[in-house]
């Protein structure tokens, strides 16, 4: 995919953007698919969400480490990946709470399984979905931004006992 002269996978700026969408498109298929075959209401299957959330995250960080000379230390890593995850899993909220609005079915059918449904709504519904996304996307990027930073070796400064990296 080009935009102008430069390809959307070398923009180094637009990273969470591109990711996050990337992230949402993902969860907004799968949430068609298991829709369209009947097993939205299988709890268990929520943790494929995690899978496409990694996968997200992931590729973000490959492309920061890739568009920025394979250099990537741990603070970039952790604001790019958690960036990521936020706009991904707010944006799916966002979806959410447009389609549960719309389609009254599907929000009682949710609501008549859970514990609480008598107090469940699309706002809430929605809630719970961008908070369970922005703490899943944290932990996702607080190990991948461990697994994928750069190691330097740290050095002390002669004298002073300052630490440089």
């Amino acid at each position: 995919m080009k935009i102008g002269n430069t390809s959307i996978w070398n923009i180094s700026t637009r990273i969470p953007e591109i990711y996050g969408t990337l992230i949402t498109l993902g969860l907004i298929l799968y949430f068609f698919i298991s829709y369209l075959f009947g097993f939205i209401h299988v709890i268990e299957l929520r943790l494929f969400n995690l899978v496409i959330l990694i996968a997200g995250v992931y590729f973000a960080l490959r492309q920061y480490q890739r568009t920025h000379g394979g250099h990537m230390d741990y603070f970039h890593s952790f604001t790019t990946g958690m960036a990521t995850a936020a706009i991904g899993s707010l944006t799916f909220a966002v979806f959410l709470l447009v389609y549960l609005s719309i389609d009254k079915a599907l929000m009682q059918m949710i609501a008549d399984k859970q514990p609480l449904g008598l107090h469940l709504d699309p706002y809430i519904a929605s809630f719970m979905v961008s908070l369970e996304g922005i703490f899943s996307g944290l932990f996702v990027t607080f190990l991948l931004a461990n697994f994928l930073s750069e190691r330097r070796p740290v050095t002390r400064v002669p004298g002073n006992g300052e630490i440089i990296q």
